[in-house]
């Protein structure tokens, strides 16, 4: 049970990382006037508003694993 726990955290560990690395930075177009009107408007972009989910659902399931794995 604890090794089939510690190979899912390694996959998503993985998963956690590669969606983090995805992401374009916060501070991608604040320089330009567009970019600025974009952000102030609220208007976001798709592909960034799913990663930013997937590292929220990544990084529970990660510590709940960590916790679980403890536990045991």
């Amino acid at each position: 049970m604890k090794t089939l726990l510690i190979i899912f955290q390694v996959i998503v560990s993985l998963g956690l990382i590669a969606t983090v690395l995805m992401q374009s930075g916060k501070s991608a177009g604040l320089g330009s006037i567009a970019g600025g009107a974009e952000q102030f408007f609220g208007k976001k972009k798709g592909l960034d508003d799913v990663l930013g989910k997937a590292t929220i659902v990544l990084a529970a399931l990660f510590l709940l694993i960590t916790l679980t794995t403890s536990l045991i």
